[in-house]
């Protein structure tokens, strides 16, 4: 759809509110958005730019190198205090629970094992560490009836699934899918399928409800890296791709969006609201 923009494209997210789909080249820290002419804005945030999402008032939600930030209606963007002083770890994936509260996971730039948390930022501005001793914290995205939560760490190489309500958190964690070449991104269509974007297995995954593989989405590159439902109607899947650590030369589509039409629709993005 796109020709080779991002080095490491990730974190698509559509939302009305701001105009259309946005998704991010997240190691150049920058935030991208897809005008109807299919022309491709970049805007640059921090030095590492994780996870976005809308917020109730306006603007935006980010997770940025370690810790997040907020973007006003405005545009104005304030990075808040950081949440960790190590610089060898980063933010690298999010999303918003159905109250509201926007979480984001983090990761050694090495990948060395343990080495991430899962934060979370309340309405308050208060933050809470959620989850701790992961590797490498990737798609997090919550069931239509909001009850279930979906979560990648890759290096476990599958899907897991949650418990939730607003007073628990997340809770009950166990394994959903066991997802072969990187599970990375996740999505949920309206009929509470689960999409994951293979990093390494160059196509996306669609789990059913019971965990079984369902259909499978094949892409002209390897580094397939996450997915989100959008356009006007949710039924457009779109797609992130990375050219990390690829040779000059090969895979040239790689760092492209891609979009198809699957046969479902997808649910309306969460918004973080403080």
């Amino acid at each position: 759809m796109t020709e080779s923009i991002a080095y490491h494209g990730e974190g698509p997210v559509w939302s009305a509110a701001w105009g259309g789909l946005r998704w991010l080249d997240m190691l150049a820290g920058d935030v991208l958005s897809l005008a109807p002419d299919h022309t491709v804005a970049r805007r640059h945030i921090a030095t590492v730019v994780a996870a976005v999402r809308p917020r109730r008032r306006g603007g935006a939600v980010l997770g940025v190198t370690r810790g997040f930030a907020l973007e006003d209606p405005d545009g104005k963007v304030t990075i808040l205090n950081p949440l960790w002083s190590d610089e060898r770890i980063r933010m690298n994936e999010g999303g918003c629970d159905p109250d509201g509260r926007f979480y984001c996971g983090s990761m050694a730039y090495d990948g060395r094992q343990g080495a991430g948390s899962v934060h979370r930022l309340d309405p308050d501005g208060s933050t809470t560490i959620v989850l701790d001793e992961v590797t490498v914290s990737n798609g997090l995205e919550w069931s239509p009836d909001g009850d279930r939560a979906y979560y990648v760490d890759t290096a476990t190489g599958r899907i897991d699934v949650f418990d939730y309500d607003r007073a628990g958190g997340l809770s009950g964690r166990r394994p959903f899918a066991v997802v072969p070449d990187g599970p990375d991104g996740v999505t949920v269509d309206a009929e509470g399928g689960v999409w994951v974007a293979l990093y390494g297995g160059g196509s996306v995954h669609r789990y059913a409800p019971d965990g079984t593989l369902d259909e499978v989405v094949e892409l002209p590159v390897t580094k397939v890296t996450a997915c989100t439902f959008g356009g006007p109607e949710l039924d457009r899947l779109f797609i992130t791709t990375s050219r990390e650590h690829l040779e000059p030369g090969t895979e040239p589509e790689a760092g492209a969006l891609f979009t198809c039409t699957p046969g479902v629709r997808g649910v309306p993005v969460r918004e973080y609201a403080g």
